[in-house]
């Protein structure tokens, strides 16, 4: 026992007197009826009884929060349609995701593609090579490069320069980078480039037929249906980014509103938490994050944010009972299995995972707040284009 006692009793102690802390810590506060926010800072004091350990506990507490008069609130909205001419364009994208090459000037099966000229949307075949002050530089030549003219892959320049050429033909020509070009080497700088046209294709798009149908899933090749599921689709990712516009605006409504002392000890752990989900996230992507350093700084200001919105949405939904129900987050689910091949297998992922079937929860609970913020405030309602829209990113 002595033996057990020199080399473990420290530790021992150590750990019975954290927990007596934690035990006498717990009591006090629910004693006080205070709710804790993050871990309490623990200081003993150095004068006390003998058999008795006495501490000083310093700790932030759950803010109240106060929510304004949401009946003043102002709240823009935004709603879109999907027309005939986003089908189309939408179509369009599909067919040259199926694009094919063909040697322009060569007649075949899908035409010759025209004069065997380089020109906007062919796909091109080069070497170049590029100097400075008549030395080359690194990153500056290469043979048999390939790329589509017209796509923006190269600087304007360097596209220019190659429309108009014949297979076999080269050119020189200057190019000025960019001040804000990636290679700082040669930002800013004037090169002189020579390229030879080695192998020149055109595009062919695919015709919009029962063939090009069945490509996309429809097995009977109807292409009036293949419109009409194209369509549907579209309105679902129409409707998913116009909730979530709606959502942001309503979330910012919110934090203007709302006054409450947001815990830096809550931020503290939620910058903790984003700079962990983006190390993740590196990871996952093969980056080396290692030595990849993740400044709290960079999350600070997103942390906040979304301590206080979880304070805010958590006193709305105890004040106003917007808890999720089995019955919203049910159809929640199955709407998230529509765009699935077997909606079965969809449900039975979510609900054989309490997690997963938690983080639906947490989206209909969200939408239940937004609903019942835009049911008490004064909103109005702007049309957005379909392009603008598709092009925004609105997250909470």
């Amino acid at each position: 026992m002595k033996m057990v006692a020199a080399q473990y009793g420290y530790q021992i102690e150590t750990e019975v007197l954290n927990d007596k802390v934690g035990r006498a810590f717990n009591d006090a506060a629910n004693s006080a009826e205070l709710r804790v926010a993050g871990y309490p800072r623990i200081e003993p004091k150095e004068e006390s009884a003998e058999g008795v350990l006495a501490f000083d506990a310093t700790f932030e507490i759950y803010p109240e929060v106060v929510v304004g008069d949401l009946t003043t609130v102002e709240i823009e909205t935004v709603k879109a349609d999907v027309s005939e001419t986003e089908i189309d364009k939408t179509i369009e994208i599909l067919r040259k995701q199926r694009v094919h090459f063909h040697t322009k000037g060569e007649a075949g099966e899908h035409g010759d593609g025209g004069a065997a000229i380089a020109a906007n949307g062919d796909r091109v075949t080069v070497d170049f090579v590029g100097s400075i002050d008549g030395v080359e530089f690194p990153g500056g030549k290469a043979e048999d490069y390939a790329f589509v003219l017209g796509e923006g892959r190269m600087l304007p320049e360097f596209e220019a320069a190659t429309i108009g050429l014949k297979v076999g033909e080269a050119k020189t020509f200057p190019l000025a980078f960019p001040e804000d070009y990636h290679g700082k080497d040669v930002a800013g700088k004037t090169a002189s480039f020579t390229i030879t046209l080695k192998k020149l294709e055109w595009a062919h798009l695919p015709a919009v037929d029962g063939e090009f149908a069945k490509s996309l899933g429809v097995a009977d090749g109807d292409v009036a249906k293949m419109r009409e599921d194209i369509k549907v689709n579209l309105e679902r990712e129409v409707a998913g980014r116009v909730k979530a516009r709606n959502k942001e605006a309503v979330m910012d409504a919110l934090v203007k509103t709302a006054t409450l002392d947001v815990p830096q000890a809550l931020i503290a752990q939620d910058t903790e938490r984003l700079a962990e989900m983006t190390r993740q996230d590196m990871a996952q992507r093969g980056m080396n994050v290692k030595d990849i350093p993740f400044p709290p700084e960079l999350f600070a200001e997103k942390a906040e944010r979304r301590v206080r919105l979880g304070l805010i949405l958590s006193q709305l939904v105890g004040e106003n009972k917007l808890q999720a129900q089995p019955e919203q987050v049910k159809a929640q689910v199955e709407d998230f299995a529509q765009s699935y091949e077997d909606p079965r297998e969809v449900l039975k992922y979510y609900y054989s995972d309490r997690r997963r079937l938690a983080e639906v929860e947490a989206l209909v609970l969200e939408e239940n707040v937004v609903n019942y913020v835009l049911g008490l405030s004064k909103t109005s309602s702007k049309v957005v284009a379909f392009d603008e829209l598709m092009g925004s990113n609105a997250q909470a």
